[in-house]
């Protein structure tokens, strides 16, 4: 019997999203496309930016789990999207350098999208839902 071997575009992916039922079917969706070998969720921006934090202090002992594409919401409890993005675009760390931010939202405002535009860094602006077209275009 063969092996099948899998492979994936990216080894992480951050979701963050306060409603679980959204991250649970992100999940699945990123699991099926094997976007992503490894798929970390936080429901709030500060507690993202607290995993990142601590992936940067462990000395880069966990290296091999900063996430190269960050998918956000924007309407969250805590810390909204965009506070997560300004604050995570602070962090003077090169391996973040390279991380594709996300911005996977329901909102259909037109400021919300204009707003990430102009906050640079190559932002994505996405409507949910998370589908197979969203991933295979990125």
């Amino acid at each position: 019997m063969k092996r099948i071997i899998e492979k994936y575009k990216y080894n992480n992916v951050l979701l963050i999203d306060d409603n679980e039922l959204d991250n649970f079917i992100n999940e699945k969706i990123v699991e099926a496309q094997f976007y992503a070998r490894n798929i970390h969720v936080r429901t709030n921006g500060k507690s993202a930016l607290e995993f990142i934090n601590n992936l940067i202090i462990s000395d880069g002992s966990m290296n091999s789990t900063f996430p190269e594409v960050i998918f956000v919401d924007l309407n969250m409890p805590i810390m909204n999207g965009f506070e997560f993005i300004e604050l995570f675009k602070k962090i003077n760390d090169p391996k973040l350098y390279v991380c594709k931010i996300v911005i996977l939202t329901s909102s259909i405002s037109n400021s919300d999208k204009v707003k990430a535009e102009k906050m640079g860094g190559g932002i994505i602006f996405v409507n949910k839902p998370l589908t197979n077209e969203i991933l295979n275009k990125l």
